[in-house]
């Protein structure tokens, strides 16, 4: 049985060079799988907008339904890091907003820490989260749910300009009293420097091997999420492929007499089944 980790595993991980994992989840039965495999850490992520809801964003993505999810990957990893993902709205409108929906993933979902975007804009919501004694992960470089902001969804930091406001996002945020930064969709480069830069340990989402640790959504890492495959995503089986196929199998035993079977099937206690025919034809 895994062994819950704390902050300072993660933080000692950093110094001794060890790797951490972590995937994105939505639910119980994936959760549970996932913590049998030995994974560092869970997000409850946002991206369940698209994954599980067909959103074109996460943008849509409500408290109520990141609370619910949050919880689900909870019960399912009762021995594994768990984070929720705050949606958008939830902590730019104000720092008392900010504060009580950070709360709400504690006293309702049961996380182990809440993340959220944003780097020097967001310093007096991640402070006023910490100061209320919960733990916060930042998350800079591209960001979801200000893409639009972006141009859509581009590599950030890609120039030596643009990478040192990703590494001055960085360094605000561990002021901040971040426990971990995750960098996404920045080159491996500007992933490098921030993570030599830091005391805290990086997060990696398309932001190179240099990373204290690497993410993915699980439904990536498993193939089943088909709608679209980042450049940095590495699929390491195709269960969309074998979901299909077992699914086309189905429909054909069903409609071919071949399901349910006899081994499928319950059958009366010994004698019950002549008896009701007896009463049938009797009428009793």
């Amino acid at each position: 049985m895994n062994k819950r980790k704390t902050i300072l595993d993660f933080h000692e991980m950093k110094q001794r060079g060890e790797k951490f994992t972590q995937v994105a989840a939505y639910d119980f039965t994936t959760a549970m799988i996932i913590e049998q495999a030995g994974m560092d850490m869970i997000l409850a992520g946002d991206s369940v907008g698209n994954v599980v809801y067909g959103y074109d964003g996460t943008v849509p993505v409500t408290m109520d339904q990141m609370i619910l999810h949050s919880g689900a990957v909870r019960r399912g990893a009762p021995n594994t890091f768990v984070m929720g993902d705050m949606p958008f709205l939830s902590y730019q409108v104000s720092v008392e907003e900010a504060v009580r929906n950070a709360g709400r993933f504690y006293k309702e979902a049961g996380v182990d820490a809440v993340k959220l975007e944003g780097g020097r804009s967001m310093i007096p919501q991640v402070r006023a989260i910490v100061e209320s004694g919960m733990v916060v992960m930042g998350h800079i470089g591209l960001t979801p749910q200000s893409a639009a902001q972006m141009g859509g969804f581009r590599v950030q930091g890609n120039t030596a300009e643009a990478a040192m406001r990703v590494v001055a996002d960085a360094e605000a945020l561990q002021e901040a009293g971040v426990f971990c930064v995750l960098l996404e969709g920045i080159p491996a480069e500007a992933g490098k420097l921030i993570t030599q830069r830091l005391r805290i340990p990086t997060l990696g989402v398309g932001a190179g091997p240099h990373c204290d640790g690497q993410a993915l959504l699980v439904s990536d890492v498993l193939g089943i999420y088909q709608v679209f495959t980042p450049k940095f995503v590495k699929r390491y089986a195709k269960l969309g492929d074998e979901m299909r196929r077992a699914l086309s199998e189905y429909i054909s035993d069903i409609k071919n007499g071949r399901f349910p079977a006899e081994e499928h099937c319950y059958k009366m206690k010994p004698g019950e089944a002549e008896k009701l025919d007896t009463m049938l034809k009797t009428g009793a």
